[in-house]
């Protein structure tokens, strides 16, 4: 009995942290969504959708008809900010850029691996708003990561909806 004691708990107590290292902690990090990473320009999306009502698409204009989003390009942004806050200190931050013609290298919040490939345009096209996936970015300021969008997220979106989990659908 003391035997077992001796060899049988160490043993036990080693497999659980074994486990614990390999099985648990990868779990636990990845329901985690990562850290916002801090923008070249504090862009509030609060503002530009519910104060002034613009739509996703007016700025990210090829999610409605191809693979991505996309970002808008300098010219769409003083589109607008030619008259409109042309004060403001982010604003000014645009302005430099277009003064300069430098691009604006926005961060990517929502990344997928490289081997995945999601097409914004059929999710839309199936009836999917943006905050399906990307939360209710009206309301805040700056973009964060609000579901997890790892496979699991997605095929357990795929099955209850009906679309395909096939691979070959999202891994091409």
């Amino acid at each position: 009995m003391q035997r077992i004691l001796l060899v049988g708990v160490p043993a036990i107590g080693l497999a659980g942290l074994i486990f614990f290292i390999t099985v648990a902690v990868p779990w636990l990090l990845g329901r985690q969504t990562p850290p916002v990473p801090p923008e070249p320009i504090y862009f509030d999306h609060s503002i530009h959708v519910r104060l002034a009502g613009i739509d996703c698409a007016f700025c990210h204009r090829t999610a409605t008809e191809g693979r991505t989003a996309g970002y808008p390009d300098l010219q769409q942004c003083m589109f607008c900010h030619i008259a409109v806050a042309p004060t403001h200190p982010e604003v000014q931050k645009v302005r430099q850029a277009w003064a300069q013609q430098e691009p604006i290298d926005w961060i990517r919040i929502h990344r997928l691996p490289d081997h995945v490939h999601f097409v914004h345009e059929a999710h839309l096209r199936a009836g999917f708003t943006c905050a399906t996936c990307h939360g209710d970015v009206g309301s805040m300021g700056q973009v964060v990561q609000v579901r997890p969008l790892k496979m699991g997220d997605c095929v357990a979106c795929h099955r209850q909806n009906g679309a395909p989990t096939d691979c070959s659908i999202c891994h091409y």
